[in-house]
C-alpha cells in the first residue's frame, strides 16, 4: 500500500511536467498577462478574421473588441498582417501564411 501512494504520488509529479516552451527553448513569461494576451489575442483574432474568413475590417474590429477596449491595431493588407498594441507598450504581431496555417504570432 505505502509503495503504491510513493508511486501515486511521483506520478502525479511527473504529470505536472514543466510549462510549454516559448521562444528558445524557454518558459513563456507574461510578467503583465492582460496587456500581453489583449495584444497578441487582438492581433492573432483581427489577423484571423481579416485573411482567413475574409471578412470586412468593420465586422472583424467589432468582432475582436475586447472591453475595457485598450487594445488598436494596424493592418497591413499589402502584407497580411496586423500589429496590435496595449497602451502604447505591448505589441505583438500577427501575419497570414497560407490556407493551411493561417495566421500565426510573430515570435
Amino acid at each position: 500500500m505505502r509503495r503504491t501512494l510513493l508511486f501515486a504520488a511521483a506520478a502525479s509529479l511527473f504529470a505536472c511536467g514543466t510549462p510549454p516552451d516559448g521562444a528558445h527553448g524557454q518558459p513563456r513569461e507574461y510578467d503583465n498577462n492582460d496587456l500581453q494576451l489583449i495584444s497578441g489575442y487582438t492581433a492573432k483574432e483581427l489577423c484571423s478574421c481579416l485573411f482567413v474568413m475574409e471578412r470586412d475590417e468593420d465586422y472583424c474590429r467589432a468582432w475582436t473588441k475586447a472591453s475595457p477596449a485598450v487594445a488598436n491595431a494596424r493592418v497591413d493588407r499589402a502584407h497580411k498582417s496586423v500589429e496590435a498594441g496595449a497602451l502604447m507598450f505591448w505589441m505583438r504581431r500577427a501575419h497570414y501564411v497560407d490556407e493551411h496555417f493561417g495566421c500565426v504570432l510573430d515570435p
